[in-house]
């Protein structure tokens, strides 16, 4: 497995929202099989949130509606395994216990360097005074961003928070990946279709193939066939979704909406052979401004 963009066992799915907005399938049917297409359990996927309509994308904010992401220890080292501690504070102030389990895990946390050049999505454990743990890897000196995506208990729309995280050493910055539209990863051939508008729902499509012949039988993975999230270049602004297909490959359609013109990295992750994979792209979409480009 491509170890620089999945440091960990696993990397896909992540519940929250880009809260930009991606339309996504119900993750899940009665079966536990991937359900028909339709919009998502909480308002975070829906597809017309965008910054235009007053929606901020998810990740952005370490507090939001009386939540607050708090991490024990924003201070880490590079190159070497990290053990991540933080709560979620509730609206009292105490660290929140009870959550609704979404695509299978009651909590999901993102991974991400500032230039984007790798990717973790993380399962974490939590003790019962509601403090999770995560072992994350930060390969580099640099910025970090860490992204949990939860929905509390009592609540009817996730939250997806986002907090920095800061390892010392010999920074390198480097510049944002450029790709085609195929990538190679692990041995699989992924191929991406359809462009992001802003403002405007498009289809996304990803192919996947090995050794030139399509995959028929990709796996469900925390209950759907794909899993997608979006990290806009700059800012970090952070979008989820999970597909619109309900047949195992190999083409996995999502329906996306760019909260905004600029450059996005998409990560996909998809299972075959019982092993999750992760392909990644940068997609540019609309007529960037100097100064996003500068940024």
């Amino acid at each position: 497995m491509n170890t620089a963009l999945r440091v960990t066992a696993f990397t896909v799915g992540l519940t929250a929202a880009f809260a930009l907005a991606l339309g996504v399938g119900h993750a899940v049917g009665p079966n536990g099989k991937p359900a028909p297409a339709g919009h998502s359990e909480h308002a975070g996927h829906g597809d017309h949130a965008s910054d235009d309509a007053g929606h901020l994308p998810g990740g952005l904010q370490i507090s939001d509606r009386g939540y607050t992401l708090s991490v024990d220890d924003p201070f880490v080292t590079a190159g070497a395994p990290t053990d991540l501690r933080f709560r979620i504070l509730g609206p009292d102030g105490h660290a929140l216990t009870a959550y609704q389990p979404q695509h299978e895990k009651e909590l999901h946390l993102i991974v991400a360097p500032r230039d984007l050049s790798t990717f973790q999505h993380l399962h974490p454990t939590r003790a019962a005074d509601g403090t999770w743990s995560a072992r994350a890897a930060v390969p580099a000196a640099g910025e970090y961003r860490v992204f949990a995506d939860f929905l509390p208990d009592g609540e009817t729309e996730g939250l997806t928070l986002g907090a920095d995280l800061h390892a010392a050493g010999d920074l390198r910055p480097a510049p944002l990946p450029e790709t085609g539209r195929t990538v190679t990863v692990d041995g699989y051939t992924v191929t991406l279709t359809g462009d992001l508008t802003p403002g405007h729902g498009d289809e996304l499509t990803l192919s996947v193939s090995k050794d030139g012949r399509p995959v028929t039988d990709l796996q469900p993975y925390l209950g759907a066939y794909g899993h997608l999230v979006a990290l806009r270049a700059g800012d970090l602004a952070y979008l989820h979704v999970h597909p619109q297909s309900t047949t195992p490959g190999p083409a996995i359609t999502f329906h996306a909406t760019a909260p905004s013109a600029g450059t996005y990295r998409l990560f996909l992750d998809f299972q075959h052979a019982d092993t999750v994979h992760t392909a990644a792209f940068t997609l540019t979409t609309g007529t960037t401004t100097p100064a996003e480009h500068h940024h």
